[in-house]
Parts: structure tokens; C-alpha cells; sequence
């Protein structure tokens, strides 16, 4: 087992590794939308959305993975009404590759904000 650490993204906010890598998967920790020096970006779900995005995107490729080799993702959301403006970003994310999904409508996100995801990928030196 690997823990993985990213000098790309803030520090955890508690006692927990940003991902894993374990038997050729990676498993990340739910990624909120917060810059590399902490601070959560503003309180718009397209703006929020769009960094929790980039910060899976550099923890997978600093895990020596990337976007296309996500198998599944867990998205959490303050608003289920969001979920539109979500899947539309998502799908800017991922282009063509499509992994299984989760979303999950819950209050109280970390650091008052309006999505998290977390994913589990393949390494990318997996076969």
C-alpha cells in the first residue's frame, strides 16, 4: 500500500491520506473546492464544481493515474437541485470516458461548501 501525498493541493484537513494506491487502484479522499493555499473558491456551484474537478484531476495524475482511468465517483451535494449544472461540468471533465457514478444529496459538506467527489481509478501502470 502507498499513501499518496500532492504538493499540487492543500494539505489534508485531518488525519487521512489524499488517496491511496493499493493492488493497481487508486483510492482518493473526497476532494472539496479549495485552492493550494486553503481557501475555499466562492460559494457558486459552477465555480465550485469546476475546482473540485482540477483538484481530483491533479491528485489522480500525481498519483500517476489520471481522468480516463476513474471506474467509479461519488459526488455529495448541498442541493440536489444542482445536480443539472453538475453533470454538465462533469461531462466537460470527462469527455468520452464515463465512469460509474454515485450522487448523493446530503447536508453539511466540509468548509461550508456545496460539493465534494471522491473516485477510485486505475493506476495508470495497471493492466
Amino acid at each position: 500500500m502507498k499513501f499518496i501525498e500532492s504538493d499540487n493541493l492543500p494539505a489534508a484537513i485531518g488525519p487521512y491520506s489524499p488517496a491511496i494506491k493499493v493492488n493497481g487502484m487508486i483510492y482518493t479522499s473526497a476532494q472539496v473546492p479549495v485552492t493550494l493555499d486553503g481557501t475555499l473558491v466562492e460559494r457558486d456551484i459552477k465555480i465550485q464544481t469546476r475546482q473540485v474537478l482540477s483538484n481530483l484531476r491533479t491528485l489522480l495524475e500525481d498519483a500517476e493515474s489520471g481522468m480516463n482511468n476513474v471506474v467509479k465517483v461519488s459526488i455529495y451535494l448541498e442541493n440536489i437541485e444542482d445536480f443539472g449544472v453538475v453533470n454538465v461540468l462533469f461531462a466537460e471533465a470527462f469527455g468520452e470516458h464515463k465512469p460509474a457514478r454515485s450522487t448523493i444529496s446530503t447536508n453539511g459538506l466540509p468548509m461550508n461548501s456545496l460539493i465534494m467527489i471522491d473516485a477510485v481509478a486505475m493506476a495508470s501502470d495497471y493492466h
